[in-house]
């Protein structure tokens, strides 16, 4: 299909360009986004018309994205999520779930900004890009913890991905610490026990060596 750019898409071309692209890909993407209009004798026509105006437009959301860029540029946004041990995600970070995130600290980001091919399965600091613009792009920090208090020590660059049994000891649960201090208290216990029983015995046996001394 062939299409007329209405602002600048990536290599394909920039306003005004007449590029022929997929059927799909205009439909779903350049078509419904406002970033192009099919190319027809009538459409060129009316883009000649308007192209002033299209190009003030064009200009005036750069100049909005260019001010939300510098405001996040290398800014970090925490998602707390539930993880195994080894730092694998019981679910996953979207696209959607970093837009909404972004928004309530305060960023105007759409969901169709955030460049993530592929979801987030793994706990740790992520850099995800942002094309506000298709002239204005920067790169966010995507911090994904089990605890805020964790996400806090990936800031300061420790890897929670790397288990270590000190970790464990600090996350078993309180009953399972009390149920092992117990075990070691019957093992004691039982240790007391079975010297006492020897030294007892030790004691009977050279009591009845004595006596048979004696009688000789």
């Amino acid at each position: 299909m062939k299409v007329i750019l209405l602002e600048r898409v990536g290599r394909l071309g920039s306003l005004g360009d007449e590029v022929t692209v997929k059927n799909g890909y205009a439909r779903n993407y350049l078509l419904p986004q406002g970033k192009a209009i099919r190319s027809t004798p009538a459409n060129r026509e009316r883009f000649e018309k308007e192209r002033d105006a299209i190009e003030k437009r064009n200009n005036e959301r750069r100049e909005s994205a260019a001010g939300i860029a510098e405001g996040l540029n290398g800014a970090s946004v925490v998602m707390i999520r539930q993880a195994s041990e080894a730092g694998t995600l019981y679910g996953s970070v979207s696209s959607r779930d970093i837009a909404d995130g972004l928004n309530e600290a305060g960023f105007s980001v759409l969901k169709s900004h955030v460049d993530l091919p592929l979801p987030i399965k793994t706990v740790g600091i992520h850099e995800v890009a942002l094309n506000l613009h298709a002239e204005v792009s920067v790169s966010i920090n995507v911090n994904v913890a089990r605890s805020e208090s964790e996400a806090e020590r990936q800031e300061q660059g420790e890897d929670m991905t790397v288990f270590s049994f000190d970790d464990e000891d600090n996350t078993r649960a309180p009953e399972e610490a009390e149920s092992e201090a117990s075990e070691d208290e019957s093992e004691e216990a039982q240790e007391t026990l079975d010297e006492s029983s020897v030294d007892e015995g030790t004691e009977a046996s050279q009591e009845s060596d004595k006596d048979k001394a004696e009688e000789k």
